[in-house]
């Protein structure tokens, strides 16, 4: 936390920038935690509101069409790669089937609600080839609510930053483990339906 705080200081609305830039691209870096800590400046008046919010939102939206691009020029040879580390293949694939699945909401649910996924979405979306007016239209969207609660929460409970950070990151991570697990159930749930006709042929 206080490298965070450090780095909001001295770097301002840049860090929040870069910090969600580079999130978005899978990189591990703290982006929700520095947007909380952007609000609680921002509250304090060390900074202000709208261009801490501002910063965050281009900097996501930024590093999402980037990862779009990634999967939609270099699809063929991502996959290839990824297929050669299985369990980076394996969250790649299923990344893609709840893109094509979901669609549009999907992606818009991936920026905040399951954030964790978001980049590997972003990758899918550009491999199945989901068309950008689409994708860009739902990140816009999602990564809006994602800066909103973040930025929101550090402003409104900036006396109390470390305790919402924990919980706001245990429960984005309860929740990116969810959705991974509820897909799994209904993909075996499908496969042992399927399985008995398939006996009989």
């Amino acid at each position: 936390m206080e490298t965070v705080l450090s780095l909001i200081t001295t770097y301002g609305v840049a860090a929040l920038f870069l910090g969600t830039f580079l999130s978005c691209l899978a990189l591990p870096v703290p982006s929700s935690l520095m947007m909380l800590a952007g609000g609680a400046f921002a509250a304090s008046g060390d900074l202000d509101l709208y261009t801490v919010a501002g910063a965050a939102w281009v900097g996501a939206v930024l590093g999402d069409q980037v990862g779009y691009g990634i999967g939609r020029i270099g699809g063929r040879h991502l996959t290839g790669w990824m297929a050669r580390h299985p369990k980076r293949g394996a969250i790649l694939q299923k990344a893609q089937d709840k893109t094509r699945e979901w669609g549009g909401i999907g992606v818009y649910l991936s920026r905040w609600l399951f954030s964790p996924l978001g980049p590997y979405v972003n990758l899918a979306a550009g491999i199945a080839g989901m068309r950008w007016p689409r994708f860009f239209g739902w990140d816009m969207a999602g990564e809006a609510t994602w800066v909103t609660v973040y930025v929101g929460l550090g402003y409104a409970f900036a006396n109390q930053i470390s305790a919402i950070a924990d919980i706001a990151g245990n429960l984005s991570g309860l929740l990116a483990a969810g959705a991974v697990t509820i897909g799994l159930g209904i993909w075996l749930w499908r496969r042992s339906g399927k399985a008995p006709k398939n006996a009989h042929i």
